[in-house]
């Protein structure tokens, strides 16, 4: 099985947001709230800047 480059954008983000909002905050609420804001802006922040390598590359 071969996931897609946004299916693995995804998985990172899943994966990398997890440890970020456990490391960084102290509170269950807070871990989960900091967790989803940094899972929002990497696929955010991958999408945006796919849309500019197209824009770019043509």
């Amino acid at each position: 099985m071969h996931p897609s480059h946004f299916t693995a954008v995804v998985l990172f983000a899943l994966f990398a947001s997890t440890v970020f909002g456990i490391t960084m905050r102290n509170t269950p609420a807070k871990m989960l709230r900091y967790g989803i804001y940094c899972f929002v802006l990497f696929v955010g922040s991958a999408i945006v800047l796919s849309w500019l390598m197209y824009f770019i590359a043509r």
